[in-house]
């Protein structure tokens, strides 16, 4: 089978590594930025928010999140809107796209231990099935986590009995190649149909995402394993497939180039592309940190101030994970 499907398999199949829920932080595989700090919402929220008070979002429209893991940044997000603005709360809509019974219902209980019955989600299976006059639309690392062909030298990767072999790519895939003078790397797969989807059920839309990547091909293979915070290389001579195949994370760098073309196609307006540590800044980040200073105590302050570090270091989350966000 091609490597599309079999990744497609390994994260989302039957027994597949997203099929249930997954820890993250020190406990998991990996770390994210909402498992890092509760100002990673905020931040997004504010910036919401202030597009809602610029008459540029609608009070009655939805919020809506991507892949929401348990559910911690759309709880992040609505804990700082209605501390923003309470009646917010009242005329918002929530939902969470999540495919996965399981991971449905970790969610709920976790927003139901942060809101009571106050808060109502409503889940969809599929971005397809999102139907709103407005949303604002919210992802932390999930084009990271569509499926990929594997291109190299004109040869596209196939997959029998968890061993790599290689044949002729098809022509339409060569031919992407060759406009993003790509010769060697993931092609993501998927893109086109999900803003196609989101653009579709949605009238008018803001759609934020945060993931690690660039805007450029690296004419390299960035695709890897991870395993408790170690980093395999898929072509790694110590990784045997087998034996990673649905128990470990599997993800590669984001062409954001690709992702852009994709919404462009599907009718959004490219509103920004930048660094996270810029975006988060911009949403008010370093404002958001101080007020919480005037009524924290010191050691508290020094711990969420170590947190905020993390996200936007240049040599940590900073600068390797990029934010864009489309309108439609």
């Amino acid at each position: 089978m091609r490597f599309s499907a079999y990744m497609d398999e390994w994260l989302y199949g039957e027994d597949g590594y997203y099929k249930t829920f997954k820890a993250i932080g020190k406990s998991g595989d990996f770390y994210t930025a909402v498992s890092t700090s509760r100002f990673f919402g905020a931040s997004i929220a504010n910036h919401f928010y202030r597009l809602l008070s610029e008459g540029k979002a609608d009070r009655n429209g939805w919020l809506i999140e991507v892949g929401a893991h348990q559910g911690y940044l759309l709880c992040d997000m609505i804990q700082w809107l209605y501390t923003c603005d309470p009646g917010l709360v009242e005329t918002l809509k929530f939902g969470i796209v999540e495919r996965q019974p399981e991971v449905q219902k970790a969610q709920l209980e976790y927003i139901k231990e942060r809101f009571g019955e106050d808060i109502q989600i409503t889940h969809f299976h599929d971005m397809s099935d999102v139907k709103a006059d407005y949303a604002f639309v919210v992802a932390n690392e999930i084009f990271d986590a569509f499926p990929c062909e594997l291109l190299k030298d004109g040869k596209i990767a196939v997959v029998d009995d968890h061993t790599i072999s290689w044949e002729e790519a098809p022509e339409k895939l060569l031919q992407w190649a060759q406009k993003y003078y790509l010769k060697q790397g993931e092609v993501a797969v998927g893109y086109e149909a999900f803003a196609k989807a989101m653009a579709g059920g949605i009238e008018k839309c803001d759609f934020v995402s945060f993931d690690y990547g660039e805007k450029y091909v690296r004419n390299d293979f960035s695709i890897r394993v991870y395993r408790k915070h170690e980093t395999f290389p898929l072509f790694d001579e110590e990784l045997k497939l087998a034996d990673a195949y649905r128990k470990d994370d599997i993800t590669y760098d984001v062409n954001f180039g690709h992702v852009i073309e994709a919404f462009k196609a599907a009718g959004f307006a490219e509103e920004a592309y930048e660094t996270q540590a810029r975006a988060l800044i911009r949403f008010g980040l370093i404002d958001i940190l101080e007020m919480f200073s005037k009524q924290a105590d010191k050691a508290a302050y020094v711990r969420e101030a170590d947190k905020i570090k993390t996200l936007i270091a240049p040599t940590m989350m900073g600068d390797r994970f990029k934010m864009v966000h489309f309108r439609k």
